[in-house]
């Protein structure tokens, strides 16, 4: 079963593309939150960030910075929010990774809430510790 994303790339669905490689493409979001709302996303169909290739997610990650730099300019963006969703737990709306460049104003109404947990230092070092992340 093939993703909207892979779709909107193959031509199946209309889209309004502002940049495309052999790696990612991006496109204007069907649903803007604000005029400038851009998504960017791989050409071959990982679902997550957990399952994409080194080389694409430098390319996707690259992509959006540039877009973030252009759609500020454009749309006089006062902010830009990026945001990069996995699986449903983690609002994942399309099983295809992708990333949504956002420009943001003041009072613009956009919300991204969550119920913050200060549960202190101690338990921030114990937490730390289970993290072992291996060196690039």
């Amino acid at each position: 079963m093939s993703t909207i994303f892979e779709k909107l790339l193959s031509g199946e669905f209309p889209c309004a593309k502002v940049y495309e490689d052999d790696l990612v493409f991006a496109f204007m979001d069907a649903g803007q939150v604000n005029d400038g709302h851009v998504i960017v996303a791989s050409k071959k169909p990982y679902e997550t960030i957990l399952d994409i290739d080194e080389e694409t997610t430098q390319r996707l990650f690259l992509v959006a910075k540039r877009i973030a730099h252009v759609v500020q300019d454009v749309f006089k963006a006062e902010g830009i929010t990026l945001l990069q969703a996995n699986k449903d737990a983690g609002w994942q709306s399309v099983p295809h990774i992708h990333v949504h460049v956002l420009p943001r104003y003041k009072n613009d109404g956009v919300e991204l809430v969550w119920p913050r947990k200060e549960p202190g230092i101690e338990r921030l070092l114990e937490l730390a510790k289970l993290i072992k992340v291996p060196s690039i």
